[in-house]
């Protein structure tokens, strides 16, 4: 049995389409959850079907970690698929193929606790943007396990819930997500999964479409909040860096780009991997910066509001 949880802010037509096609699936939904922050921003028309249920919230109360937390306790299913609204499923076969990843096991044995889909760029994103989604999302699926620290480094515990289903029952026993964090949850549940012998699985058969044409304030001030978090989890990101694998990506993508006839993209590509860097450098650093400043550098100033109540 298969619940999907997706949190929801100011939803637009696309979030109707997300719904439409959730319910053309060839592998039957027991309920949608819907977790919506601000109740005068809510569509009731998003309802039409019995499966689609709405519980709401209000802004200081959403959290990456919590506002799931909440939706897996919601749920009794025995798997939960995480959605953000904006993640559109490329096919009927989005959940299928997810819920067999279960069936998989690790090279010794471990048992898959989470999978994550591939995410698609649409037709309107850059051609940057194309290569990332590619580079990150590629059309080669794998399980991976805590023994690839050393071939994967960081991308060992990489994980979205921009599409990911969990074993509701393995989410329990590895502790679920933290109750208070401003980016990554899905990344610091897959490391204590593993930890605990659990695997994780990138399902490239499971295609959403996703991308995002950021400015370079909006990639500055997101990767400012994915450093903040990971000084906040150094138990799980310390001795793992993540700035190799960023480097990497660069070249590529650069190399591409050149190979592509897209040579006159490079400048762009470079100024928004200097404010990705920028930002997650300062979020590192965070503890050293006042509050006034770290409410200009984050894009997530509720979570920051919330620390002091």
């Amino acid at each position: 049995m298969v619940d999907v949880v997706i949190p929801l802010y100011r939803p637009d037509a696309g979030t109707g389409i997300l719904l439409r096609r959730l319910l053309k699936q060839d592998y039957e939904i027991n309920r949608i959850i819907l977790i919506n922050t601000k109740k005068e921003y809510f569509n009731e028309e998003l309802l039409f079907d019995p499966v689609i249920e709405v519980h709401h919230i209000t802004k200081p109360e959403f959290d990456h970690g919590a506002t799931r937390h909440m939706g897996m306790e919601l749920s009794d299913a025995d798997y939960v698929l995480f959605l953000t609204m904006d993640a559109i499923p490329a096919d009927t076969h989005l959940i299928s193929s997810l819920v067999k990843c279960f069936e998989h096991r690790g090279s010794k044995g471990e048992p898959v606790a989470v999978a994550y889909g591939r995410q698609l760029a649409s037709k309107k994103a850059s051609f940057e943007e194309k290569y990332t989604r590619n580079y990150n999302y590629p059309p080669q699926g794998r399980i991976k396990t805590i023994d690839d620290i050393k071939e994967l480094g960081i991308k060992t515990y990489f994980c979205s819930d921009v599409c990911a289903m969990y074993d509701r029952a393995a989410y329990f026993s590895n502790g679920g997500f933290p109750e208070k964090i401003i980016f990554n949850e899905d990344m610091v549940y897959a490391s204590k999964a593993m930890k605990n012998g659990y695997a994780v699985e990138y399902c490239a058969k499971a295609r959403v479409y996703h991308s995002h044409n950021y400015s370079f304030r909006e990639q500055f001030r997101r990767n400012f909040d994915m450093g903040v978090s990971q000084k906040d989890y150094e138990e799980v990101f310390s001795g793992i860096k993540s700035e190799n694998e960023g480097i990497k990506m660069v070249v590529s993508a650069a190399e591409y780009m050149m190979d592509n006839g897209h040579w006159y993209d490079i400048p762009h590509l470079f100024i928004n991997s200097a404010a990705k860097y920028t930002g997650y450098r300062l979020g590192k650093m965070y503890k050293h910066l006042g509050k006034k400043i770290i409410l200009k550098l984050t894009s997530n100033k509720e979570y920051w509001e919330s620390l002091e109540e």
